[in-house]
């Protein structure tokens, strides 16, 4: 399982399409949404400059793109090449590929959530205490395995033709709507209340909690463990499915 892991985290970093989308292009948002607004500039109903209150949003855009986007497609192409069959023929356990993929992902999650800061306070000049800083870096790396869980649900899922559509409807959806490219109090109220729901609006609730020297809400913790849970529920069961079709 060891070697697996190192073989994923070479490929990941090695991959430099895949590292530009997933850790600069997070940033050059940040720059392009922020840009609009004057430095003194709150975000209604938050109390947070829109700098700020936009790092954390593209932050954990960045991490969602590299848990998400990485893990689904490399699963799917990996199903058709007969990778993974080949895989089930050593005494690699299932659980030893997901965590693979999971730790792969992870490694690229993290740069993509350090340069958003890095640029937020270099250019931006976001200030924040030092624990807010390593605090908001944890919950963000950490809040990205509920993506990566989901990735690995559709790499089973999707077929290599498939996989990329509904992983892209997927992806933009819960960034719209779970307000990581805008403020959710700027939607009509069926979509506020939609977004409430939505495991990428309590993933950006954490960070902004810290934001605000605060105690991150328990609905929001509870939320994405429930869909921790269902994303990891079905990553297996559709792996045992996948397993005896094999």
């Amino acid at each position: 399982m060891n070697a697996l892991i190192k073989l994923e985290l070479t490929r990941a970093l090695r991959n430099k399409k895949f590292l530009f989308f997933s850790v600069l292009y997070p940033s050059i948002i940040y720059l392009i949404f922020s840009s609009s607004a004057g430095s003194t500039e709150k975000v209604d109903g938050s109390g947070q400059t829109v700098a700020t209150y936009l790092m954390v949003s593209m932050a954990s855009f960045g991490a969602l793109t590299a848990v998400l986007m990485g893990n689904s497609e490399r699963i799917a192409k990996e199903r058709e090449s007969g990778w993974v069959r080949q895989l089930r023929l050593t005494p690699l356990p299932g659980r030893g590929y997901v965590l693979a993929k999971t730790a792969g992902a992870a490694v690229v999650s993290l740069p993509s959530i350090v340069v958003v800061f890095l640029v937020a306070a270099a250019v931006k000049h976001v200030r924040l205490d030092a624990w807010q800083w390593l605090a908001l870096t944890g919950v963000i790396w950490a809040g990205s395995l509920v993506f990566a869980a989901l990735g690995v649900a559709i790499g089973y899922l999707a077929s290599g033709d498939a996989v990329r559509p509904i992983t892209m409807i997927v992806y933009f959806g819960l960034s719209i709507l779970g307000g990581l490219w805008m403020p959710s109090t700027s939607f009509p109220q069926l979509l506020q209340d939609i977004a409430d729901w939505l495991p990428t609006h309590a993933y950006a609730a954490l960070g902004r909690a810290i934001e605000q020297s605060q105690a991150p809400h328990a609905s929001d913790i509870a939320v994405l463990a429930v869909y921790f849970l269902l994303f990891t529920g079905g990553a297996a069961w559709l792996y045992r499915k996948d397993t005896l079709k094999a």
